[in-house]
């Protein structure tokens, strides 16, 4: 059976996505998961050399993203930004034939390289726009399954609450099966 890891992934939902497909999928996060399943609770780069087929990886996007750029500056100055830099580089040297990094547009186009995709969720069922990057190695881009009209930034506009991040971060159903079907080969 193929292994995969979705490394960073808290909710379960692109684990789940690869569960149905008939994979050995495993979510990892420092915390725990949302839906009860094959989740490992630590740190993504002590199982990195597991023996994993592929993997899809959700660095945390809070100092990359190009929504926070107006706190940059401290960001850059206590050294958090840094941080989530060399964090997400680190991913990219996985020893995993194949993987996928996604993130919202942000410096890492400039600190590492642009990106091999831009997806939205409209393009996958939903009618909300989030323009999401992907980084491939051997992966092809996704394909659109589902483009629907009346597209609302519903993402952007959410209001502050205890778990706004949480809920900015989560994976749109639509993309994360799409992600298993057309990557599950």
């Amino acid at each position: 059976m193929k292994r995969i890891l979705i490394g960073c992934e808290e909710s379960g939902i692109v684990r789940e996505a690869f569960r149905a497909k008939g994979w050995d999928a495993w979510s990892c996060d420092l915390i725990e998961t949302e839906i009860p399943g094959n989740h490992i609770q630590g740190d993504v780069f002590g199982i990195l050399a597991d023996g994993w087929d592929m993997a899809i990886f959700f660095p945390p996007c809070t100092d990359l993203a190009i929504s926070g750029a107006r706190w940059f500056p401290e960001k850059v100055a206590d050294g958090r930004q840094q941080f989530a830099i060399n964090f997400f580089l680190a991913l990219t040297k996985a020893p995993i034939e194949r993987w996928a990094i996604e993130n919202p547009i942000g410096i890492m186009s400039t600190h590492y390289r642009k990106p091999d995709q831009i997806i939205q969720p409209w393009q996958f069922g939903h009618g909300e726009t989030k323009a999401t990057c992907l980084w491939l190695k051997n992966f092809p881009c996704l394909v659109p399954t589902n483009i629907v009209s009346g597209r609302e930034n519903r993402i952007w506009k959410m209001g502050p609450s205890k778990d706004r991040a949480k809920l900015r971060s989560k994976t749109f159903q639509g993309i994360a099966d799409a992600m298993a079907e057309q990557w599950a080969l």
